[in-house]
């Protein structure tokens, strides 16, 4: 058995047994197994928070990009994700935590009513179920390499079917339900501090490695400006302010109505809470995804592998494994902390699909009159259904992976500025403006989906070219929506699309 297969599975009985010392804390109501019985103080609010940022994105995807670009522009993922915590935790943090939601859609009918409530339900499952097989992707690629002889085995043994890539996803799929399945959000926490701790140790071990090997920050940038980067590789808009844009607009919006990322603030002790751990988590969230680029800058040198032999996706999980690069043992420990992070997130981003699903469809729309017990037992078993459904998904899914990614953050900036607009600016937005919002600025995403694969399909577009950018068609059509919805809404008299007329 090599020492990275030894580290991952020590690491992996870890967490599960974690989870275990949950179940029953889980189990006592839907309020405990949805949002840790709304009990989480400062610090493990904050490293969870921290913790479902710091998932593939911020390690496959962000490496990937680096590696691609050459450039530290990937950084601009972390750093906007960190800003927009602060915002959220200056803005919306105490509103969502004094109203006890359980989801940002409940948030929504609280201010727009039950129709707005279920609409943006809708939308929000799409987007939270791309990113659910996006995260699984991340964590398969790891698991391929880590069970790479393994894999190959079970691939070729003809017993059963399915290739390495199928087999990586399934086992990664397996992992993350069976400790979402048995604590629910308890588990989620236990191991979220658990993987915080772990991929700050593990990948700054392996920056100190990479630094000692190529020879400091001078040899980095010497060997990436003669392969190619620009001289002003470390600077984060060196790789075109547009893509730029598109990653500050998308990691500051996305969060504010991202299920995943501010299910640690419904489940705060309270609002003051909620408020300072959003503060707190970006000081986690922001020096992450540095690290994570420096690695992906040292692959893209050539100095431990050819560049050109490595699937971009798999260029992390290539480098930790390499002799060349970093001890077996180190790597080991690194490849746990990159496994760390994507556990970190994946659990909650499936989560995240299972709370909307229970509460805001299967309570919202079609059992009203469920009981706690049957909640509970609902939300098992859509543990289980939404990594069914990710699985085919996660298989077939093609292109970058922070790209597709942000096909989410596009959805959920449109809920953001509903709910900000809800908030800040009564009079401003109607119930009616909120629903095309969400209708009109998701169909805008899928049709730019559609168009942005036809245009690969037919070679006008490469594999990682999008039409347009998701965040800006998202942004741009919520507020025309948003617009038009106001004055259908006042032409029928319906006022500004508050309860009763008083905010929310």
């Amino acid at each position: 058995m090599s020492v990275y297969l030894l580290v991952i599975i020590c690491y992996f009985s870890i967490i599960i047994l974690a989870s275990l010392f949950t179940r029953r804390l889980a189990g006592r109501s839907s309020a405990d197994f949805l949002i840790a019985g709304r009990n989480l103080g400062l610090v493990t609010g904050a490293v969870v928070i921290a913790a479902e940022w710091l998932g593939g994105m911020s390690t496959v995807g962000v490496s990937e990009n680096a590696f691609q670009k050459g450039t530290m522009q990937p950084v601009l993922y972390n750093l906007s994700t960190a800003a927009g915590m602060i915002i959220i935790g200056y803005t919306v943090a105490s509103h969502y935590r004094s109203k006890n939601v359980h989801t940002v859609s409940e948030m929504i009918g609280i201010i727009f009513g039950s129709n707005s409530a279920r609409i943006s339900a809708i939308a929000f499952l799409a987007a939270y179920i791309i990113l659910a097989f996006v995260q699984l992707q991340t964590c398969a690629a790891v698991v391929s390499a880590v069970f790479n002889r393994e894999l190959s085995m079970i691939a070729g043994s003809g017993w059963l079917p399915g290739d390495e890539w199928f087999w990586a996803v399934l086992i990664s799929a397996a992992i993350i339900t069976t400790y979402t399945y048995i604590g629910g959000m308890h588990a989620i926490v236990i191991s979220g501090i658990i993987h915080v701790f772990v991929m700050f140790a593990g990948i700054g071990l392996a920056v100190v490695s990479g630094f000692s090997a190529i020879g400091g920050v001078e040899g980095l940038t010497g060997k990436l400006i003669s392969g190619g980067s620009p001289e002003n590789l470390w600077n984060p808009f060196s790789g075109g302010s547009g893509y730029a844009w598109m990653l500050i607009v998308g990691g500051v919006l996305g969060g504010m109505a991202g299920q995943a990322s501010i299910q640690p603030i419904f489940a705060a002790r309270d609002a003051g809470t909620a408020r300072r751990s959003a503060l707190l988590s970006a000081a986690i969230i922001a020096p992450f995804g540095i690290m994570v680029a420096l690695l992906g800058l040292m692959a893209r040198t050539g100095e431990f592998f050819d560049p050109a032999t490595v699937d971009p996706k798999m260029v992390l999980p290539a480098l930790l494994t390499t002799p060349a690069f970093i001890h077996p043992v180190a790597g080991g420990i690194a490849l746990a902390g990159v496994l760390a992070a994507i556990l970190s997130t994946v659990g909650p981003v499936n989560f995240a699909v299972v709370t909307i699903a229970t509460k805001d469809i299967y309570y919202g729309l079609f059992r009203m009159s469920a009981n706690d017990g049957q909640l509970i037992t609902a939300a098992r078993r859509l543990v289980v259904l939404v990594n069914l459904v990710t699985i085919p998904l996660a298989c077939s899914g093609t292109g970058s992976i922070l790209d597709t990614a942000y096909i989410s953050y596009g959805i959920r900036a449109i809920g953001a500025i509903v709910i900000l607009s809800g908030i800040y600016f009564r009079g401003w937005i109607t119930a009616q403006g909120a629903n095309m919002a969400f209708i009109g600025g998701t169909s805008a995403v899928m049709l730019n989906l559609v168009i942005t694969m036809a245009g690969r399909q037919m070679g006008y577009l490469n594999q990682n070219e999008t039409f347009l950018e998701n965040t800006y068609v998202a942004v741009i059509a919520a507020l025309v929506f948003i617009i038009t919805g106001n004055l259908i809404g006042r032409l029928r008299g319906s006022g500004t699309g508050y309860i009763n007329e008083t905010k929310y």
